[in-house]
Order: C-alpha cells, then structure tokens, then sequence
C-alpha cells in the first residue's frame, strides 16, 4: 500500500492549519485552524474489506510537571509516550481519500460528537464511518472550560517549552473484516488491539510539529 498527503510531505513540517495549536510571540501559544490533513492511499490488496486510519503523537511527555511552565523545560531525554490524535474506523473500500478539513474544522471545546460520522463517498453511497476518542479527553479533564469526550480528530499541541521536536504518525490498515469489533466508545489503542490479525496490509507516513519557537525555525516543510 501506499500513503501520501498534499497537506505535508513525509518526515516534513505538518502545517499550522492542521494543528490544535500555533505559535504566538506573546502567549506562547494559540489555539488553530484543526483542520484534519489531506490523506490518500492506493495499492491496496484484493480481499480488503474496510480500512482504518490512525494519528498518534510518539513524543508525548510521561510527566507533565514542568509542562507549558514559564521559567522550565521539557528536557529532550525526558521519557515519551504514545499521544493519539485520530482514529477512523470502517474506512469502505470505495474510499481512497480525506480531503483536508473533511473531519475536522477548528477547535470545539469539550469535543466533537462521536463515534458516529456520516460521510458520502464519490459515487454518492452513504457509509457511516466510526470515529474513537482521542487522548484530549484525558489531557482536558480537569480543565471545566475544555472537559469532555473528544471524538475524531484534534491536531498537535506539544508543549512550548519542550526540547524535543515531536513526531506523528499517520498509519493506514487494510483489513480482511468490513467491521471492526468494537462498540460505543473505543480509543485508539482499544481500536489497535481489535485489528490484530486482520491485517492484510499497511502503509504510513509521518510529520513533525513544535511550539518551540526555536525549534519550529529549524524544521522544513
């Protein structure tokens, strides 16, 4: 199989428009455009009957003690873990792109509805795709003006004081089941788990993201 994105390059700078947040000279941070990136994909083998698409962040800090905190550093050693900002699944075969901002447009405090999402293929075949809740939900639940369950996609926010540039990956899988079993609400690594062994391919691709002034002027679209 073969990913690819008219939104960015692969390994380059993933644009502000596609992030949670961008950089501000004087709060550090804002909040973004949240646009879902452009995907597409081909190649994919006979015998699929739906895809699933992931994002997931593989820089997250493991402790968020000096986290956005004037003064301090997220220092680059510092141990990371999985962040997942999208997962998408039942993908319908028929399907072979996302046009930017398909799923995502701005920020909604307290999260898009979910899991859920009617979308209309070319051919004008109604599906209904099934979308999990991203780490956000987590991330806000003590914050009462961002809490909830955050379905869909939300794009990168690291830290504005880290030292490490994150990365992102953006995986695509075609499987050998037209619908993956899982019920209600699922998260991407509940979503991870319920592919195993349905596999019949895959492809990927990544992109790189900081708040880190210093940072983000090293990076190349």
């Amino acid at each position: 199989m073969r990913l690819w994105s008219d939104s960015f390059t692969d390994g380059g700078l993933i644009p502000a428009e596609c992030a949670f947040a961008a950089i501000d000279p004087v709060k550090h941070a804002r909040l973004s455009t949240n646009r879902n990136p452009h995907f597409a994909w081909d190649d994919v083998p006979s015998g699929t009957q739906s895809l699933i698409l992931f994002c997931y962040d593989i820089d997250a800090p493991t402790v968020g003690t000096n986290v956005n905190k004037e003064g301090l550093f997220v220092p680059e050693e510092l141990p990371r873990a999985d962040f997942y900002h999208w997962t998408l699944v039942d993908i319908p075969v028929a399907m072979r792109s996302i046009a930017e901002g398909k799923f995502s447009e701005l920020v909604t405090p307290h999260g898009k509805p979910g899991p859920l999402v009617p979308f209309t293929i070319k051919n004008g075949t109604e599906h209904q795709l099934r979308q999990g809740v991203n780490d956000y939900t987590s991330w806000f639940a003590s914050d009462p003006d961002m809490a909830g369950e955050y379905y869909g996609y939300d794009g990168p926010c690291p830290p504005w004081n880290d030292l490490r540039v994150h990365t992102y990956l953006f995986c695509v899988y075609a499987l050998d089941v037209p619908r993956l079993a899982l019920e209600g609400r699922f998260t991407g690594p509940e979503a991870r788990l319920a592919i195993r062994g349905h596999i019949l391919d895959e492809a990927q691709m990544y992109g790189v993201y900081s708040l880190n002034p210093d940072l983000a002027a090293t990076l190349v679209p």
